[in-house]
């Protein structure tokens, strides 16, 4: 993802605008404003208590805001309500319907709702079904589906009007892996359609593959540039552990040893390796083993591993430790509510 794509767009299908929205005493939403760009994928992150959810419904119109607009190509969602539900499809993170329909039922329902033409209707299942792998389970009872088969339904029939704009809520959750690539691909293949996406997740690294801009939505604020750190976390994969430790040590770069070995996963804390901090050398082995060290960003990267090189430490990997938008959830998540 690229660092210009986290400006917003100038022209947008969908605009929000200084959002805001409580529940009582609770203020879900302070201020949020959001532009999905046509043919782009937007990712939409923040920890939990937010207010993703409560800004994703305020989008769909599904809830008034106490404050600020939306328009969907032009059209306002309180005035032109029905015009511009119209041109959005909703996902909600847990699917809801009649559990006596069909897979196939519950896509022409919906369809029926938009008033689609019956004929049109049965085309936009059939392509639909074939397009989330459920053609088997097509005149099966929805009630009959698995929680991964539930969420493939609910993205069909978000789409099953072919809307302009699709607001996904959670849309990975529980899907396995091979559902994931492919929901990827379909995302992918909307924004190539021209369809403007956004989508809420906590799958942050998936995230990243698929989207073209991030908001960033913090104690119901939003944003577009991400929080960052003075120091970011990178991963070292070395063949003597033992050798870069003594290098480090040399040079006075401070070093979290991985815990289990050569590309083991820790449960090393993130933000702490991100924070200023001394140089530490625990004791490391005489073979393979994976590193965390903290840099200030790609230049003092390329640096640590050009004298690493001329030293004569053996590297097999090395990169950042954490996504661009893992990176900014782990600055914004001590403001978690």
């Amino acid at each position: 993802m690229a660092a210009a794509a986290l400006a917003p767009a100038d022209s947008a299908a969908l605009v929000a605008e200084h959002l805001s929205r409580s529940f009582g005493p609770v203020r879900a939403v302070v201020d949020a404003s959001i532009s999905l760009e046509a043919g782009s994928v937007t990712a939409l992150v923040g920890p939990n208590g937010s207010g993703k959810t409560t800004l994703l419904l305020m989008l769909t119109g599904l809830l008034a805001p106490d404050a600020g607009r939306v328009e969907v190509r032009g059209l306002d969602v309180a005035t032109s309500g029905a015009a511009a539900r119209r041109l959005i499809g909703w996902m909600p993170d847990v699917f809801g319907t009649w559990e006596t329909l069909t897979c196939r039922e519950v896509l022409e329902t919906f369809a029926a709702a938009y008033r689609l033409p019956p004929a049109v209707a049965k085309e936009r299942a059939t392509t639909l079904l074939a397009t989330v792998h459920l053609v088997d389970l097509a005149d099966a009872p929805s009630r009959v589906l698995s929680r991964g088969q539930k969420q493939r339904l609910g993205l069909a029939r978000a789409l099953v009007h072919s809307p302009a704009v699709v607001l996904l809520d959670e849309p990975a959750a529980g899907l396995d892996p091979r559902s994931r690539i492919e929901l990827r691909g379909i995302v992918r293949d909307l924004a190539e359609a021209g369809v403007a996406v956004l989508v809420s997740s906590h799958e942050l690294a998936e995230l990243e593959e698929m989207v073209d801009a991030a908001v960033f939505l913090q104690r119901g604020v939003s944003s577009f540039a991400p929080p960052t750190a003075a120091l970011q976390p990178w991963r070292v994969h070395v063949l003597d552990g033992a050798a870069f430790l003594a290098w480090s040590a040399a040079v006075g770069l401070g070093v979290t040893q991985e815990a289990g070995g050569a590309g083991a996963a820790s449960a090393v804390d993130p933000a702490a390796c991100a924070g200023p901090a001394g140089p530490t050398h625990p004791t490391g082995p005489a073979g393979p083993a994976t590193f965390l060290v903290s840099l200030t960003g790609e230049l003092q990267a390329a640096q640590l591993v050009r004298d690493a090189v001329t030293a004569g430490v053996a590297l097999t990997r090395f990169g950042p430790a954490y996504g661009r938008l893992e990176q900014a959830y782990l600055a914004m998540d001590t403001d978690r509510r």
